[in-house]
């Protein structure tokens, strides 16, 4: 796929990774890009404001992903703005940090909301973008997690939430083929502003200094390291179905 004159969907757009997908795709040449968020209009607005200056035409919605109501209005906001859709890329998320061994913490508030925002939400946002991606064989990526693969994760609950992405990403590339490929990236631990801000920045530095000492490439990927692997997704017209870890190889030291 040619991004030049190509809309795109980018949930948590504002923000981490699905900023930094923002920006790829308008350097790759995207016309329109919509900017999803859901509580973060001044991370969205700015985010906005730095895409018009690489040439591409931004559009800040707001939408609650798990609120299908809200998806399909973002959707029906972008064709009525920028007249098609080429691509979806499903980014937002959330978690709560919850010991594996607490299972009475994993109570059913905890449930819906991860499983609403995570896997529900992923789901809306393909059933109401399918329709008119399979007008212009546009392509889906899903943002997953290295915590679909392993036991391992912020809780149980999210990990299990990210490894239905992954079989989610399986199942709709059979059923949306040959119209709309779809694929995922499941990054590991990723240095990003969200866990410096929950937990401040010397308690980051530790854990990616830690992380870092135990994996391959010696580093911590940044969110412009898992957009780049988004956007290998997004321009190759022979790969659907398909999940790829980004973790600097840390997976392969079982």
């Amino acid at each position: 796929m040619e991004l030049k004159d190509r809309v795109a969907i980018v949930t948590g757009g504002a923000t981490g990774i699905g900023r930094a997908v923002c920006f790829r795709l308008a350097k790759a040449g995207a016309a329109g890009i919509v900017v999803n968020f859901a509580r973060s209009a001044e991370d969205a607005e700015s985010a906005a404001q730095e895409l018009r200056a690489l040439g591409t035409h931004p559009l800040p919605v707001k939408a609650d992903v798990a609120d299908e109501a809200a998806v399909k209005a973002m959707v029906v906001a972008t064709i009525e703005h920028f007249g098609r859709l080429d691509v979806l890329v499903n980014n937002a998320g959330t978690t709560h940090f919850i010991p594996h061994s607490d299972l009475d913490a994993l109570t059913e508030e905890v449930w819906n909301e991860i499983l609403g925002v995570n896997l529900k939400g992923t789901f809306y946002c393909c059933r109401a973008a399918a329709p008119e991606l399979k007008k212009t064989r546009g392509v889906i990526v899903n943002v997953a997690s290295i915590a679909a693969h392993r036991a391992t994760g912020s809780s149980i609950a999210y990990g299990i939430s990210k490894a239905g992405i992954v079989q989610l990403t399986r199942m709709l590339a059979g059923a949306l083929a040959p119209d709309v490929r779809v694929n995922s990236v499941s990054p590991g631990l990723v240095s990003s502003r969200w866990f410096r801000k929950r937990f401040g920045e010397e308690a980051a530095q530790a854990q990616e200094a830690g992380f870092a000492a135990g994996i391959p490439l010696r580093a911590v990927a940044t969110p412009d390291d898992v957009a780049l692997a988004v956007m290998g997704f997004v321009e190759n017209d022979m790969i659907t179905g398909q999940d790829l870890i980004v973790d600097g190889g840390r997976s392969v030291n079982y």
